[in-house]
């Protein structure tokens, strides 16, 4: 299975549910690095990504 730039949001958010199911206080840690992380591949910080 090839992994692409479309696959890579829905195993974040797999990823996140299970933690946050695990550990309800993760919740303001995950969603700030999930927008951070987002926010930098938009503006094109992060171009090692190739997304």
């Amino acid at each position: 299975m090839v992994i692409t730039s479309a696959h890579i949001s829905p195993i974040i958010a797999l990823i996140a549910g299970i933690l946050i199911l695990i550990m309800p206080r993760l919740l303001n840690l995950i969603v700030a690095i999930y927008l951070i992380c987002v926010g930098l591949i938009g503006l094109g910080v992060l171009k090692w990504l190739h997304l």
